[in-house]
């Protein structure tokens, strides 16, 4: 038997919604770091992106466990000398860009290379419950009701 690959024709790609609200980060960036790759289909080849559009709402509203709120530190540099700068989680997401957090969770958990930058043009991440993808028609996923874990309270 031959080890199937899929080629261009073979792909059926679909458009999922998942709502971010009470979800803890970790978990929801795994989920749709899985979908983007599209390692839940059967035909799965690592060299095609096969993943589904995935769009993701409340952003703003996603949980953290333990104090990483707090002490997870998002590090950038300005260029010039002494220039290392950084914010934490919380003030990520409470100031004007919350999504972003969320965007670098599952960018995190993609492989480098073209092939992840491609994938991830297909997450749209938004910080409300409003986006302007229903003409997709998306399917919901609730990967609250997946595993008590995945959810936090405030």
């Amino acid at each position: 038997m031959k080890t199937f690959s899929a080629k261009p024709s073979d792909i059926d790609k679909k458009w999922v919604i998942i709502d971010a609200e009470g979800i803890v980060l970790g978990r929801l960036a795994t989920h749709v770091a899985m979908r983007l790759r599209g390692k839940h289909k059967a035909t799965f080849t690592p060299h095609m992106d096969m993943g589904d559009n995935v769009i993701i709402i409340n952003a703003d509203k996603v949980q953290m466990t333990g104090n990483k709120r707090a002490d997870k530190k998002y590090y950038w540099h300005t260029g010039h000398p002494g220039g290392i700068k950084h914010r934490t989680a919380g003030q990520i997401l409470e100031g004007k860009h919350p999504e972003r957090v969320v965007l670098k969770a599952v960018e995190r958990m993609l492989p480098g290379g073209p092939l992840s930058r491609k994938q991830m043009s297909n997450l749209r991440v938004y910080a409300g419950a409003e986006h302007p993808h229903e003409a997709q028609s998306p399917e919901v996923i609730d990967i609250a009701a997946m595993n008590p874990k995945n959810t936090r309270s405030a």
